[in-house]
């Protein structure tokens, strides 16, 4: 208890000032957010390293900027495009200023964003093939490198450049004192590229700015192994979001860059700062408008525009986009007063997480957390706002960082997890093996999935990252979220080490390094934290499992049949149905879009769930109902005497769906209901979909309707019935005493068939069912998101079930067994399937 009250006092205001003092910008940070940034009020955002947000005020007077203006296309000469031709140069000035260059240093190129900018590097850098009269280029690169720059490789090895992958250890501990002489040989002229992060974006560790010249000069490794002439391109797009630049003193030769990272606003934006000095040796090939000064069409002759920018900026740049620049240059300098103040304030914020996640521990003393970092945040210099890790159980077992994300999005934490992007360093921190990263893509692992444990290993980790509008709140939030949902009670601290590292903040001369005592009645109310012991889920389990064992009996029938005709929309229940060719008939057949087509689901609209969808056969029709609205009904088949129908593309789980749109009459009903526009849309009738997982060798492909994953979900009473046992008796008040009924549970796992009488969770063992006559495939398991928090009521959103499920199972978060099923050949032999139903299942060998 004393341990978890200090580490109340730990997560208080007053705790964290006493480690660091450069906190805010001169006023309430509370203020700031409520002024700027009312759109994230009880979101927790940790990922400003994906990118941070705009304020209010910039999107506000950007508008009012290109209402009063009139902005023509700078090609043109007329006075709307002279005001732009202005405008775009003077926000390419701002740029180098806020870098501490000028344009006789550098000049700035446009670009889709830092990729593009890198992708530019590439095709144009002077590359020499090897040969046998000499060596070539080489294109060297540090393994802790964004996929972006290390595809650069993609370029220069067809090229017969050589690819020289290198340890941030090998540069300073390969280096020499003496740089390579001269040579009278044109080895000495041959161009290389070094490239290298500012600051890494998986563990935020930011390399020293000084190998710019080091490598320039052949003083560092692997410069100093190899004659020619070194470049260094630098990328800052992580790096600039919360740190100061200076090009003067650390002039690289090119700089990539990204402006959501820095302002939040406009995405799809970057540049390319090119040092003057060697701009001339960059080529060009392709030519686009506006680049050349003449050229000729029936002749391979054209001259390029002298100045670089105009040279590599193909077409019209997107020169509004570029227009708002000046108003976020505007915003970060008013709320904040520059960079220096942004990378005190973050880099406290992180200093502060780590220090305390660092030292927590399990009731056994275990560790809670393994964070993957070089440093321990001493130095603001050597390390960005940035903290990567993954968390542990009790036993030392790491924790799958999907889980994490999916409890974190209940607590509407938003943080990010994966790989980032970062292959060489998530390799390097995590220790995962050339061959485990092909074994892994083997076992189905690819980059940006939700595969995060293979054989008990981490394929990822989690990270967080702070920008300037964040704030010692989240800080808070983030921890209590960990202290409550990971920690096997009671919580522990690593008291030696958080001694030690208060006392660097004391050394730091961040503040005050007087003792942190226990902290004072009443408790942990007063600071609003709920550490309280959750019950003991081994014991939990087994009582659960008995009570439902016991009461199971020997037989197994289906007891509910649920279609959700609408994706995401309520269910409508059925005692008896017809299988179709893509599961049972009309199921998940329709989905609402937005106005820009994307797919609405209830972890983007939660009320979808109070559209109530019902089916009636003889009439041929659908009929939507929802409180407040009049019923309207739509034909379930599109006619083909009807005037043709708008058809469209659209996007389930990353496969390109073909769909109908059901007209504006239902587009009208779900937008008012909605209050936001959008439509209703149906699987084309000729548009065929196969399920990817789980296929049988030689089986033919089994169609989808527009489901995630397959073409049934099934769920277990006993399961259910364990799980509510779990809910009822863990005590948390973060339940807040409203009763969650059976009903209701099942209704959160939006399963088409339910069925009663077997032991808890071992339907997760069956290969094959067989029900009402049909024979069914278990093709995987279900895991679940956070979609299973919304109150299929309410539309409200909860922590429960996804929270217990996840303590009673130990970490696992899957629930429900996916089905398939191959229709006969003949449509009229189609089966249906009825409550009452006796099923026999198949367990696996």
């Amino acid at each position: 208890m004393e341990e978890s009250n200090k580490f109340i006092r730990l997560c208080t205001f007053e705790s964290f000032k006493e480690i660091w003092s450069h906190y805010g910008f001169g006023t309430d940070q509370r203020d700031l957010i409520q002024r700027e940034f009312t759109r994230i009020k009880d979101v927790t955002y940790l990922d400003h390293a994906g990118t941070t947000l705009f304020p209010e005020s910039l999107i506000k007077r950007f508008y009012e900027d290109i209402t009063r203006n009139l902005y023509g296309n700078p090609h043109s000469h007329n006075p709307s495009s002279q005001m732009t031709h202005d405008t775009v140069e003077s926000v390419r000035y701002r740029i180098l200023e806020h870098l501490n260059t000028s344009p006789e240093e550098y000049s700035v190129i446009f670009t889709a964003g830092c990729t593009a900018a890198l992708k530019l590097v590439a095709d144009s850098f002077p590359w020499v093939s090897a040969s046998a009269e000499g060596s070539g280029s080489l294109f060297c690169y540090l393994t802790d490198n964004h996929t972006s720059v290390v595809g650069i490789h993609g370029v220069t090895g067809p090229q017969g450049v050589g690819t020289v992958p290198v340890l941030p250890q090998e540069v300073e501990a390969r280096a020499q004192n003496n740089p390579l002489s001269g040579s009278d040989g044109d080895e000495c002229l041959v161009p290389h590229l070094f490239c290298y992060p500012a600051q890494s974006n998986f563990s935020g560790r930011k390399y020293p700015l000084s190998y710019v010249r080091g490598i320039q000069s052949q003083c560092l490794y692997p410069a100093c192994e190899h004659r020619g002439r070194w470049f260094v391109l630098l990328d800052a797009a992580c790096f600039v979001g919360c740190s100061p630049l200076d090009l003067k003193q650390h002039p690289a030769d090119f700089v990539p860059i990204s402006f959501y990272k820095m302002f939040g606003f406009p995405t799809g934006l970057g540049a390319l700062l090119v040092r003057n000095e060697v701009a001339g040796l960059l080529r060009k090939s392709y030519f686009g408008g506006g680049t050349v000064s003449a050229y000729l069409v029936d002749e391979d002759y054209f001259v390029p525009k002298p100045h670089i920018a105009s040279r590599f900026e193909d077409g019209t740049i997107s020169f509004l986009d570029i227009i708002s620049l000046h108003h976020g240059f505007d915003a970060l300098l008013k709320f904040t007063g520059g960079m220096v103040n942004i990378q005190l304030h973050t880099f406290g914020l992180a200093r502060y997480t780590y220090m305390i996640l660092s030292c927590l521990r399990h009731s056994n003393g275990r560790p809670v957390a393994q964070i993957y970092c070089d440093n321990e945040f001493e130095n603001a210099a050597e390390q960005g706002a940035v903290i990567n890790f993954n968390l542990l159980d009790g036993y030392g077992r790491v924790v799958g960082y999907s889980q994490v994300d999916k409890m974190a999005s209940l607590f509407n934490i938003h943080l990010r997890t994966g790989c980032f992007c970062n292959t060489g360093a998530c390799q390097a921190y995590l220790n995962i093996s050339n061959q485990q990263v092909k074994s892994n893509l083997e076992a189905g692992h690819v980059c940006g999935d939700n595969i995060d444990l293979i054989e008990g290993r981490p394929t990822g980790s989690i990270r967080i990252s702070f920008g300037y509008i964040s704030s010692f709140e989240d800080c808070k939030r983030f921890l209590k979220f960990i202290a409550n949902n990971f920690v096997a009670k009671p919580l522990r601290l690593a008291q030696e080490r958080l001694a030690r590292l208060q006392s660097a903040s004391a050394a730091e001369g961040c503040s005050s390094s007087e003792e942190l005592t226990t902290a004072p009645t009443p408790g942990p109310a007063r600071y609003g934290l709920d550490i309280s012991p959750a019950p003991s889920p081994e014991t939990l389990t087994q009582e659960a499992f008995l009570k439902a064992e016991k009461s199971s009996g020997k037989t197994c029938t289906l007891t509910n049949i649920f279609i959700y005709p609408i994706k995401s929309c309520a269910a409508f229940e059925v005692t008896e149905w017809p299988l179709g060719p893509q599961g049972l008939l009309y199921d998940h057949m329709w989905m609402v879009v937005n106005e820009n087509g994307v797919c609405l689901s209830q972890k983007r609209e939660p009320k979808l769930c109070l559209i109530h969808p019902h089916i009636c056969l003889a009439s041929n029709t659908l009929r939507l109902q929802a409180s407040g609205m009049d019923p309207i009904s739509l034909p379930l088949e599109t006619s083909e005497e009807s005037p043709g129908p708008r058809t469209c593309r659209s996007k389930i789980c990353g496969d390109r769906v073909q769909t109908v749109d059901c007209g504006e009459r239902v587009s009208l009903w779900l937008s008012e209901f909605l209050e936001k526009p959008c439509s209703l849309i149906r699987q084309s009738p000729d548009f065929t979909r196969h399920m990817k997982i789980g296929q049988e060798d030689g089986v033919s492909p089994v169609a989808l309707s527009l489901v995630n994953e397959a073409q049934f979900l099934l769920i277990n009473r006993a399961s259910v019935a364990l799980l509510m046992d779990y809910i009822i008796n863990r005590q948390d008040s973060s339940n807040n005493g409203t009763p969650i009924d059976v009903l209701q549970l099942i209704l959160r796992f939006r399963a088409n068939l339910v069925i009663s009488g077997l032991v808890p969770f071992e339907e997760e063992e069956w290969s094959h069912v067989k029900l009402g006559g049909a024979l069914f495939q278990m093709v995987g398991r279900c895991g679940r998101c956070q979609m299973i928090g919304i109150d299929q009521k309410t539309g409200t959103r909860t922590q429960e079930p996804l929270r217990s499920l996840s303590e009673c199972r130990n970490g696992k978060v899957t629930f429900g067994v996916y089905l398939c099923h191959q229709p006969q050949r003949n449509p009229s032999a189609y089966v249906s399937l009825s409550v009452g139903s006796h099923m026999t299942a198949e367990t696996l060998k």
